[in-house]
């Protein structure tokens, strides 16, 4: 006789082996959640894992990832928060009797943020349950390419497979390892946004910078935001890395750091300490070593095609995960959704990462799209360029006798043929939606000319940006006078 014995795992073909589940996501931030809901609206079968580890302070969040618990959303009601208190000030200049003393209450912010969060911790939940997606806070792993193991935070473990996986885990805050008391005093966060909030709100705040601000950002607009920052009441300290940080008996915490401009040591007390020094990606307990699926060497990220695609079939990822792809809410989303549908086999379309447009949220807002001016110029060399140029004066700073000096606009476009517009940068008021409006032109392929063409909605910041016409080649003051 005869014995032919095949094991029943997930790696056999879909023919002869049923999955628990099309789908299996593991991440349940804006980009597996997305992916998720749009792959069972297209009749696939699809559960989502979602897991918060608790950060070194113990932390913990509820469904929605980084950008809803810990990132974006808190993050722009804060700063509106601070910019209220602008607002205020700027109140009186326009006739509004306030009394005095004007004050911010940390514990009523605070509260009304986490409870904004919250209502959108059960919003995400009830649209998983509405859309027939099986959400599992379990702790995922991958057994091989179609199993997925799940821990529960009892230690229970489950066993789900599935046709395709797909990892959207995202990123965590790192901490600098080689800094004696950073973990066990610090907190984590992004530096030039959070501490823009907290001196709007009337906090004493410092930012070390070891080299340049923004990195990745154009260079000439991360200055003109420090500068601004900086005449709006942040303190920073240039050229300086941080060396210990020692908790005192009265509880504040001292933190030691050398200024490599003199060479000199310094020390000063704070309250709190924040790390922002970059983000690593959550891989490490995915077991993604014992499958081959490769992984950046540099980053940690995983590698990913142009259909985010990994380096072992049918498993897939995209968002922060990633090697190469814009840390952003938007593009995880959107990719996520685009995934999600050429799994299904509804659609081929993929993502397209080019000029995606961001805002940084300091208290003199910075938005832009396409490249920045190093770069253009890198690519197509000085000549090769036209960089059109303002610095404007928002009407609602006039009244209120405030500072316009870093407000500045930027497009620069290709010298030669059309003048093909390569990147658009603006520092001012609501920065991010005026950005957005622009980023629809750039997938139009854009021009000068069609800039030109547009027609301005006055009396606004945005339509600067319709009559820019100076240009720094020609060294002519740059500045808008008149209305």
């Amino acid at each position: 006789r005869k014995a032919f014995i095949v094991e029943a795992n997930a790696s056999l073909i879909g023919s002869i082996y049923t999955y628990d589940y099309d789908l299996v996501v593991i991440g349940g931030g804006s980009g597996g959640l997305a992916c998720s809901k749009e792959a069972a609206q297209l009749g696939q079968k699809v559960a989502v894992l979602d897991h918060v580890e608790p950060s070194v302070k113990g932390t913990k969040w509820g469904l929605g990832g980084t950008c809803v618990n810990v990132g974006c959303i808190p993050k722009k009601l804060m700063h509106q928060a601070a910019l209220l208190g602008t607002a205020v000030k700027d109140a009186k200049k326009f006739g509004w009797q306030i009394s005095e003393p004007i004050c911010h209450d940390w514990s009523t912010m605070a509260d009304a943020v986490q409870n904004h969060v919250r209502s959108l911790n059960w919003g995400h939940r009830v649209q998983l349950q509405d859309k027939k997606v099986k959400y599992l806070n379990i702790k995922g792993s991958l057994l091989d390419e179609h199993t997925v193991k799940g821990l529960t935070k009892a230690g229970k473990e489950t066993i789900l497979t599935a046709k395709n996986i797909v990892i959207a885990t995202g990123g965590r805050p790192k901490y600098p390892t080689n800094i004696p008391g950073a973990m066990e005093h610090g907190i984590t966060n992004v530096a030039l946004e959070c501490a823009g909030f907290l001196t709007g709100i009337g906090l004493d705040t410092t930012v070390m910078v070891r080299s340049i601000a923004l990195r990745g950002f154009d260079q000439q607009m991360a200055g003109l935001v420090t500068d601004y920052m900086e005449a709006y009441g942040t303190k920073f300290a240039w050229q300086c890395v941080p060396k210990r940080v020692d908790k005192l008996s009265s509880g504040v915490l001292q933190v030691t750091w050398m200024d490599n401009n003199t060479g000199n040591e310094h020390k000063d007390t704070y309250d709190s300490v924040l790390w922002a020094v970059g983000r690593a990606p959550e891989t490490k307990a995915l077991g993604l070593d014992k499958l081959g699926v490769q992984l950046d060497k540099e980053t940690g990220k995983i590698v990913v095609g142009a259909d985010e695609s990994t380096s072992v079939p049918n498993i897939y990822a995209f968002g922060d995960i990633g090697e190469g792809r814009p840390e952003l809410t938007p593009t995880a989303i959107k990719a996520g959704k685009l995934l999600a549908r050429r799994l299904a086999r509804h659609s081929a379309e993929l993502m397209n990462y080019d000029s995606v447009p961001t805002t940084v949220f300091t208290p003199l807002e910075y938005g832009c799209v396409g490249l920045s001016e190093e770069e253009a110029e890198k690519r197509l060399g000085k000549d090769g360029i036209e960089v059109y140029h303002a610095f404007y004066k928002p009407l609602e700073f006039t009244v209120a006798e405030r500072d316009a000096s870093q407000c500045y606009l930027k497009v620069i476009c290709e010298r030669d043929g059309d003048q093909k517009i390569l990147g658009l940068h603006f520092t001012g008021p609501n920065a991010g939606e005026v950005t957005q409006g622009f980023a629809l032109a750039f997938q139009c392929g854009a021009t000068y000319s069609h800039l030109l063409q547009t027609v301005g909605i006055h009396p606004t910041c945005a339509e600067e940006l319709t009559k820019v016409n100076i240009t720094k080649r020609s060294g002519l003051d740059a500045t808008v006078t008149g209305c």
